[in-house]
């Protein structure tokens, strides 16, 4: 069996469940069936490791590697505008850093390397699991023996989604400050810093450039430990991994041009200010726990809680919901008033 022939199945029903938000609701029911049945079908035909190994994979690659190249591409040949895009301006085009185009190629080397271990440490755990000790599998993949279910019930999905983000902005943090950035120095921390600070400026790739072991500390081990340790069905753990690649992807690419539904543009800010600085402050992914240590370098979380609230008018329209669902209540008491005088002038 090719390697095409495993992950061109294994990809579809991913692939279908990004799709469907952007399809109208009575596609959106076909193609919930249509991913059910597939999934069900590919957990039945392929093994837990197969699955494991090669979904994680096309995330990656499709949500972070493939994007985080054309923006690389992007900055690289039109340098002029990019430049206009860039929070930091001139100093955050790759070409402009100390080191120039060797500098990019190691970084872009290094990334796709750190990435590919996290994703062969991951299924060589799973091998040993598995294939080796004959237990079952790390992530929930497939469902009982007469079960033809293999998808996670929607109250497990959002528990585990949110025990997922939680815990994994909680251990990137402690783990970010006290190990990485320990102020008694360590192996870990000089590998850190020699390695993943020594660019200044963020731009794409370097979200996963930095020691290949403290790569897999910070950016793999936070969310597989608490996903094993409450053992997650495998769609919810792709599902993060998507968001937390998505994640990576626009925050270090360096654009000020970003999503800001999801506060992404303050994260972006956070994260330059971190680059900049040395690691003098901003810890963790969503500034929250910056906020609740005192750790914040410039605007916090609650400051762009604040701006995404301004820019979407949430108080003004909030005011108006109210306001006019005060005068369809007085206008149904009206009515109401109107119809009981007419039935009394009847009598």
């Amino acid at each position: 069996m090719s390697l095409t022939d495993i992950l061109t199945p294994i990809t579809l029903p991913i692939a279908s469940f990004f799709a469907i938000p952007m399809l109208s609701s009575w596609s959106t029911s076909l193609n919930l069936v249509f991913f059910s049945l597939t999934w069900t079908t590919i957990a039945l035909t392929y093994t837990p490791l197969q699955l494991e190994f090669f979904g994680t994979l096309f995330i990656r690659t499709a949500l972070y590697i493939l994007p985080s190249a054309i923006f690389l591409l992007f900055d690289l040949a039109l340098p002029s505008l990019a430049v206009e895009l860039k929070a930091e301006g001139e100093a955050a085009l790759p070409g402009r850093q100390k080191g120039g185009a060797k500098k990019i190629r190691t970084v872009v080397a290094w990334s796709m390397i750190n990435i590919v271990l996290a994703v062969a440490l991951q299924a060589g755990i799973e091998w040993v699991i598995t294939d080796v000790l004959k237990m079952r599998s790390l992530l929930k993949i497939k469902g009982s023996v007469w079960s033809l279910n293999h998808l996670p019930n929607p109250w497990s999905l959002f528990k585990h989604f949110v025990i997922g983000l939680v815990s994994r902005n909680i251990l990137q943090y402690y783990i970010h400050l006290r190990i990485l950035h320990s102020q008694s120095g360590g192996v870990l921390s000089n590998w850190h810093r020699a390695w993943h600070h020594s660019i200044k400026v963020p731009y794409s790739f370097v979200a996963a450039y930095d020691h290949p072991i403290c790569y897999l500390v910070f950016r793999f081990l936070p969310l597989y430990l608490p996903a094993i340790a409450f053992r997650f069905h495998i769609m919810t753990y792709l599902l993060l991994l998507s968001l937390f690649s998505l994640e990576e992807l626009f925050v270090y690419s360096g654009y000020n041009v970003l999503p800001s539904t999801i506060m992404l543009r303050g994260m972006a800010r956070r994260c330059d200010a971190h680059m900049m600085s040395e690691g003098k402050g901003n810890y963790g992914p969503l500034g929250v726990m910056d906020w609740v240590h005192g750790t914040t370098l410039g605007a916090d979380v609650v400051d762009d809680l604040r701006e995404e609230m301004d820019k979407h008018d949430v108080q003004e329209r909030t005011g108006r919901a109210i306001d006019e669902a005060g005068d369809r209540a007085n206008g149904v008491a009206t009515k109401l008033k109107n119809r009981g005088r007419k039935g009394r002038g009847r009598k």
